[in-house]
């Protein structure tokens, strides 16, 4: 029973891809959905780009073994992010009408700085998605009992299909679905729990002290750690091509501001509920919690939950993590086609082929991710190390850009390079046991200052 009402979920998404491709004329349409999305459409697409893997399998795992402290980088950067996204730069970048972040680059900084953002924002990305691609896989072996690797293959070519098929418009009408299931199917295991085990003091009283504790070590590095673990989600996404193309798809200026902050705060919300569900499977049957903790949730709905709430609970999961997996591709896939592949035509493409271009560039992104999945099946950490590479390499020159009108080329070159080598070495040989991101993002802030001093200096010697 079961088997068949997730093909037949299957089924129903790929029929909203093909619905939504009627609505896809132009690349406009495929990339942004027309900056034409209604607000709660909106507010759902915001909600569902975070609420994934990692804050259902991911969070709730570190949740269970760490406590508190280890849910700063997310759920509660992701929060965080859009808190800063909506309050700081929806409008300005709304105002920008342009299709990707690395259309801001070369408009400020040329060509060849906006293929080496588009790049690097790209490597980021496939990390992400691969993440939300070993999620899958994993939901779908458990339910059907087949290899990780074909579950994989699987998942990720339905989710290719419906945005190859659909772009934002799929994107987004997916999301406004799947984020009604993903509320329903949460709040109804939440509450079938909480019954069977009876009542919620019972599940709290099972929290250890271990997860409670939410600050650091009263010494400076815990500190410094704590802060950046803040700051990998909180600030490392808000230069992110999936938050720029939910914001620049909303219908007008204060749609894409109230949306943002709207979907940060349904995120808080419904992101403490794996994390709930966590404490009542520790009320109930800690055998669950020995082996992959990542596994604990849906063991548990498998193991005592009747057919109906069965079905419901992993129709949620898919349409969690679907929908961020749907992002997490045509987001990169955007970068790749307009600033990557489109500058490599001498001749102006016409729409019809950058539209056909960008859908090829999802297949494409699709590829990586799922061999970068089969290499490394840490969602927590795909997710993390994603992040921090766009902290470190274009948050700088993207704010500097965007609230400076900062024009900078080698400046911005030199952050650029700066900030992700430092924070490469950082992390390869172990310097030091601070985060690898605060050196990366220190050295990505003296590569914008320091280019700004030799271009000066430069300049001066000319005139000499």
């Amino acid at each position: 029973m079961l088997i068949l009402f997730i093909a037949i979920y299957f089924i129903v998404t790929l029929s909203v891809g093909f619905y939504a491709s009627r609505k896809v004329q132009t690349t406009g349409d495929f990339i942004n959905a027309g900056r034409s999305l209604h607000p709660a459409i909106n507010t759902a697409a915001l909600f569902a780009l975070w609420f994934g893997s990692e804050t259902i399998f991911g969070a709730s795992a570190q949740f269970a073994e760490h406590g508190l402290i280890a849910i700063i980088e997310d759920p509660l950067g992701g929060v965080l992010c859009l808190l800063l996204v909506g309050f700081f730069f929806s409008r300005k970048l709304y105002q920008l009408n342009i299709y990707t972040i690395g259309d801001l680059f070369r408009k400020q900084y040329g060509p060849k700085v906006e293929i080496l953002s588009a790049i690097l924002m790209i490597l980021s990305f496939v990390g992400y998605a691969a993440a939300q691609i070993v999620a899958l896989g994993l939901l779908v072996h458990t339910i059907l009992s087949l290899s990780i690797p074909l579950s994989m293959l699987l998942s990720v070519s339905v989710v290719v299909f419906y945005t190859f098929t659909g772009g934002m418009w799929a994107v987004s009408i997916t999301d406004f679905v799947q984020s009604i299931l993903i509320v329903t199917g949460l709040i109804a295991i939440a509450w079938y729990m909480t019954d069977m085990i009876g009542g919620t003091a019972i599940v709290f009283q099972s929290l250890k002290p271990v997860q409670t504790q939410f600050l650091p070590e009263q010494n400076f590095e815990s500190w410094l750690n704590w802060i950046a673990s803040w700051m990998v989600l909180g600030f490392g996404s808000i230069a992110s091509q999936d938050i720029f193309q939910r914001v620049n798809s909303a219908r007008s200026e204060d749609a894409a501001y109230y949306s943002t902050l709207l979907g940060a705060v349904l995120y808080f919300i419904f992101a403490m509920i794996p994390l709930y569900l966590v404490l009542a499977i520790q009320a109930s049957d800690t055998s669950l919690l020995t082996g992959d903790l990542q596994l604990a949730l849906p063991q548990m709905v498998l193991k005592t939950m009747p057919i109906w709430l069965q079905v419901l609970f992993f129709g949620s999961l898919l349409s969690a993590i679907m929908s961020t997996c749907s992002g997490a591709l045509l987001a990169p896939a955007s970068l790749l086609s307009e600033n990557i592949i489109k500058p490599m035509f001498r001749s102006t493409l016409s729409d019809h082929k950058l539209l056909l271009l960008t859908r090829m560039s999802v297949i494409c992104i699709g590829m990586i991710s799922f061999i970068i999945a089969l290499s490394s099946q840490n969602i927590f950490g795909l997710v993390s190390e994603a992040s921090v590479i766009g902290l470190v390499s274009v948050f700088v020159p993207f704010v500097a850009a965007l609230f400076f009108e900062f024009k900078n080329k080698w400046a911005a070159f030199l952050s650029m390079i700066m900030g992700i080598v430092s924070y490469a070495i950082f992390s390869i040989f172990h310097i030091s046991t601070i985060n690898p991101l605060l050196p990366g993002l220190l050295f990505s802030l003296t590569g914008l200052i320091t280019g700004i001093l030799i271009t000066r200096l430069f300049f001066k010697i000319k005139e000499r």
